[in-house]
């Protein structure tokens, strides 16, 4: 069972309200979800868009509010919800076009349907404002991690070095000592969990145009930890073969293997190598403002 999109809640809130009660709008989101979707999976349940909502919640929610705008739900208090008589003579199937036809507050649609490609109009109706925020923020953030990982490929491997032990810092690892870089054992730089040193993190970082991290490798960095740890942290901006995976997973030691998608989606989470070019404020009524008459 797939996630619905925002236009298929239309007539699973309408089948909840069609009794005439009025429900609160977490009563109507929770009933909604209890009697059709029920079959959807605890991660997609947990699945949230850009700005933490619950994603199938926010779904409800804009289907919510798309009804409320073509007149098939109505809103008598604040966070409450009721179906209209229009609602309860619905027909067997409503779409965004339906209440694009019943409604000038969808105006803003006709007025950029002409810029909009045809093979993108299908997708925009059936997308929430939210969904399509979420997908630009996603592809810009897809391509920023591209371009980051092709910059970390180029640059000199001593300063990788030095972005890989920036980056666990900034992710609160401590402080990190970069070991010489003569006859250093193939270990990069050490991280001091705690001030006095007493738990240390051997760090090994490969910067790697072509190829993948092998067995050898894994086996060698592990050769290289002294005795006074048994932590390790292997990054590279290419990736793991399975033996060498399975050779960290097998190991006395703990060590974590960071490949390259996972190494640019930590610097872009902990904004290493980045910065932030803009903010967009998403603003919406505050409902309290206009119930406190």
């Amino acid at each position: 069972m797939e996630i619905p999109k925002f236009d298929e809640t239309f007539l699973p809130i309408l089948e909840v309200l069609k009794d005439g009660k009025v429900l609160k709008s977490r009563e109507l989101i929770e009933e909604v979800k209890k009697r059709f979707y029920s079959g959807l999976t605890e991660n997609q349940l947990k699945q949230e868009t850009k700005s933490g909502d619950l994603l199938i919640d926010n779904r409800i929610a804009w289907g919510k509010s798309y009804l409320k705008k073509g007149g098939y739900i109505t809103f008598p208090q604040r966070g409450f919800v009721q179906i209209t008589d229009k609602g309860k003579g619905h027909s067997a199937t409503i779409t965004v076009r339906d209440l694009e036809n019943e409604s000038s507050i969808f105006d803003f649609y006709k007025q950029e349907k002409n810029s909009i490609p045809n093979d993108s109009k299908n997708k925009v109706e059936i997308s929430s404002p939210q969904d399509l925020i979420d997908e630009g923020f996603n592809r810009i953030e897809k391509e920023v991690k591209s371009e980051l990982l092709q910059k970390l490929k180029s640059i000199d491997p001593y300063f990788f070095e030095k972005v890989v032990l920036r980056l666990l810092k900034k992710m609160g690892y401590g402080e990190f000592i970069e070991t010489s870089k003569s006859n250093d054992g193939g270990i990069d730089g050490i991280i001091n969990e705690d001030k006095l040193g007493l738990d240390k993190i051997y760090i090994q970082a490969k910067r790697f145009n072509e190829g993948k991290v092998r067995e050898k490798d894994i086996r060698n960095f592990i050769g290289a930890m002294s005795g006074d740890t048994n932590k390790g942290v292997f990054v590279t901006t290419s990736e793991f073969d399975e033996k060498a995976l399975e050779k960290a997973r097998s190991a006395h030691h703990k060590i974590i293997c960071i490949d390259g998608q996972k190494l640019v989606t930590l610097m872009h989470e902990f904004n290493v190598g980045i910065q932030v070019r803009t903010t967009y404020e998403i603003k919406q009524i505050d409902e309290d403002f206009f119930y406190e008459q």
